[in-house]
């Protein structure tokens, strides 16, 4: 009990430091800073307040990601005038109740996370390389969870010529829990040092890696996706885009069901006016579990609308029909082939004081290491916004229902619900350094009366309180 009066002890006096005397400083030194050039002049980098994330509009590169290919759309990302690197460290306590490990209960425990960070963005004049890179260890308070690794990674090369673009992906991630709703809010949330500086990194869209989203699943994983895309414009307003994504799920505890994914994707894209685009885009998905003999096979035909509008707003929309087969009958009465309608909506909207990201998927995917593939609704939405000239807000949302694909006749249909909110705080100490503060909640719930893993019948609400501080060093130019 003495110890945990003195860890409480500590972090409020860290919290203090961080809410009282470093806001007068910050204050001050604003005051007496001199002001700040017209929005449209675009110093060199590493010279002025970074934390201003907000771009103008004419100091943004427009997105010319094809519309049918497997990455996020932008609204659009900064010039680049430089090639550089910036390597920082960040610390972030999880304060957690209820250990998912343990299926629920009513204790507290603490895991401290301590990392190096690492962005590097490199350009040529017909290509970039853009790196960001975390990972550390953790030491928890509780021995179920016990003390760890943590890391995650994302690069990815593009190469622009006349007609042709081609790029080559790769994320990958070992986390102590689901990646869905890791750390929102916190420096945790995605790897690299953060910030506007950090290179912009489109991830993969929703369906083209590993599903997570499954708080049923125990103990650490680690998950990778690699993928190589193919886009060859036919002419200024009409394009080919093919493409290709690996992914993996690994567990390092026993009693989770470990995949293999393969998507493939063709598509055909039309300009049809300067921020309009439309596609028809076909994707063949392929799922293998380690140690079964099932094996999934997924056509998904879709047609899909796009809007960009650069520095302001990003729209993709598309749906169509999905046929998927099984290899392995699930049991008597069971059917080995299913058609449904498949639909995913993502919006990207930057405002002045702050920025909203909105997505939602409905389709098959490998059954988030619990099933042996999975029928997936899922929501998701975050939101940032400048609160005062030195404090910032944060706010964020997921829900995902998974059921299993196809259940014997006369049987339960085996359904997870996995719900995460949360929202924070965030403040800049210094020009390189941020604190960053944050509640999370998940919540599961399920209608399984027998368990695929141990923790499968648990219904639960873990709460987490994140206390964080990110440093990071002045970019180092390479040319």
């Amino acid at each position: 009990m003495k110890s945990w009066k003195k860890f409480l002890s500590s972090l409020a006096v860290l919290a203090g430091m961080a809410l009282f005397p470093a806001e007068n400083r910050a204050q001050d030194q604003q005051n007496d800073a001199p002001p700040k050039p017209a929005a449209k002049v675009l110093l060199p980098i590493g010279v002025g307040d970074d934390q201003e994330a907000n771009q103008p509009i004419g100091a943004m590169q427009p997105d010319d990601r094809p519309l049918t290919g497997f990455q996020q759309l932008t609204v659009g990302t900064p010039p680049e005038r430089h090639s550089y690197w910036i390597p920082g460290i960040s610390y972030t306590n999880f304060i957690q109740s209820n250990a998912v490990t343990q299926g629920g209960g009513s204790g507290w425990y603490s895991t401290s996370y301590m990392v190096g960070n690492l962005s590097l963005s490199q350009n040529w004049s017909t290509s970039q390389l853009s790196v960001n890179y975390s990972g550390g260890g953790t030491l928890s308070s509780n021995s179920t969870v016990g003390n760890g690794q943590f890391e995650q990674f994302g690069a990815s090369q593009t190469f622009d010529w006349r007609r042709v673009q081609l790029t080559f992906l790769d994320q990958f991630s070992y986390l102590p829990a689901s990646q869905f709703g890791f750390g929102a809010g916190t420096p945790l949330a995605v790897p690299g040092v953060g910030g506007p500086l950090a290179p912009n990194l489109p991830g993969l869209q929703n369906g083209f890696t590993p599903n997570q989203s499954i708080f049923a699943a125990l103990g650490p994983r680690y998950s990778n996706s690699f993928g190589t895309q193919l886009n060859y414009a036919l002419t200024p307003t009409n394009s080919l885009t093919f493409g290709g994504v690996f992914g993996i799920l690994r567990f390092t505890e026993l009693g989770n069901i470990e995949s293999n994914d393969v998507n493939l994707n063709a598509g055909y894209n039309l300009q049809v006016s300067r921020s309009d685009t439309l596609g028809l885009s076909y994707r063949f998905s392929t799922y293998h579990y380690l140690d079964s003999p099932q094996a999934i096979g997924d056509h998904l035909a879709q047609a899909v609308y796009g809007k960009r509008l650069t520095g302001r707003l990003a729209l993709l929309l598309s749906g169509g029909p999905e046929v998927t087969d099984y290899r392995v009958p699930q049991g008597p009465g069971t059917k080995t082939q299913y058609i449904a309608p498949s639909a995913s909506a993502n919006l990207t909207c930057a405002f002045p004081a702050g920025g909203l990201s909105l997505s939602y998927n409905h389709g098959v995917n490998n059954g988030g290491g619990v099933l042996l593939g999975a029928t997936s609704d899922q929501v998701m939405g975050s939101g940032t916004r400048k609160l005062t000239r030195i404090w910032s807000g944060n706010a964020s949302v997921g829900y995902a229902r998974n059921t299993n694909l196809g259940g014997a006749t006369g049987t339960q249909t085996l359904a997870f619900n996995a719900i995460y909110v949360g929202a924070g705080l965030q403040r800049p100490l210094s020009r390189t350094t941020n604190f960053t503060l944050n509640y999370n909640a998940n919540i599961q719930t399920s209608n399984n009366t027998t368990c695929v893993v141990a923790n499968c019948g648990a219904n639960f609400t873990t709460h987490v309180i994140t206390v964080g501080l990110e440093w990071r060093a002045q970019p180092f130019v390479l040319h």
